[in-house]
């Protein structure tokens, strides 16, 4: 069964199937994987890109997904696409004589996992294609605040943000850090329903950073309930996504 997944940003990997070009890879961004792959096997006429029309079948065996918009995915891509390019991807030892282009692919994802601004983000690695799956080495394995899954994805339009707002208005709108009013568009509320802790973002990204001199909280404690989360879901919360959480235990679940 597909998992439903609510503002979705995602950057792929698709794998050729085509004998003449059999193992030739292509990197992607979309919102939604179904609809893009079938656009890549159908050619550049049905909004397929160039380089893979006419080359297909197409297999999207891999995808990125939690960036927090289209311009993080965005980046994301260009750099996986532009190893060589990237500045913070220069460390990365170029293609080997004897390596297979989609391992290559692999091991740049690996190192991507691990550099800044990437490596804080609250990222999904989804195998689309068990077949395909390679194994991290315990090296570059992802960070513990990423998580590795597999199977099928349906993209679902998440409620507006105003939406939103109207759904915790019952909720305190003032910070319960510096004591002060939250306007709509700066609050987070805590992922736990039975939580009415509201804070500004800015008062409580530097609670998560403490002394951390990183522009971006990975996770933290609600300073009101003290259930650890993460900043990427936090914000994914304020954007619409997770309307009808509910709590099991220390655990989230979107119905």
């Amino acid at each position: 069964m597909a998992e439903e997944i609510e503002n979705f940003y995602g950057v792929y990997l698709l794998y050729c199937l085509n004998e003449k070009c059999k193992g030739k890879t292509y990197i992607g961004y979309t919102k939604d994987p179904n609809r893009r792959i079938k656009q890549h096997n159908k050619g550049v006429k049905s909004g397929g890109a160039r380089k893979t029309s006419l080359r297909g079948p197409w297999e999207m065996v891999l995808i990125v997904h939690g960036f927090p918009n289209d311009i993080s995915a965005l980046r994301f891509e260009w750099a996986w696409q532009n190893p060589k390019t990237s500045r913070r991807l220069k460390h990365i030892a170029p293609k080997a004589r004897t390596e297979k282009a989609y391992d290559y692919c692999i091991r740049i994802l690996s190192e991507m996992l691990h550099v800044g601004p990437w490596n804080r983000l609250a990222l999904n690695v989804r195998w689309l294609n068990m077949l395909y799956r390679r194994d991290f080495s315990d090296d570059k394995f992802p960070p513990m605040h990423m998580s590795i899954c597999q199977g099928p994805v349906v993209c679902k339009k998440p409620v507006s943000p105003s939406d939103v707002s109207l759904l915790d208005g019952s909720k305190s709108q003032i910070c319960v850090l510096c004591a002060r009013n939250c306007s709509a568009d700066s609050l987070l509320n805590c992922l736990d329903p039975d939580c009415q802790a509201t804070t500004h973002i800015q008062c409580l990204s530097k609670r998560f950073l403490g002394s951390s001199d990183h522009i971006i909280p990975i996770d933290g404690e609600c300073p009101a309930c003290g259930t650890r989360v993460l900043w990427g879901d936090l914000i994914r919360r304020k954007n619409g996504c997770y309307k009808n959480l509910i709590t099991i235990g220390t655990r989230f679940l979107n119905k």
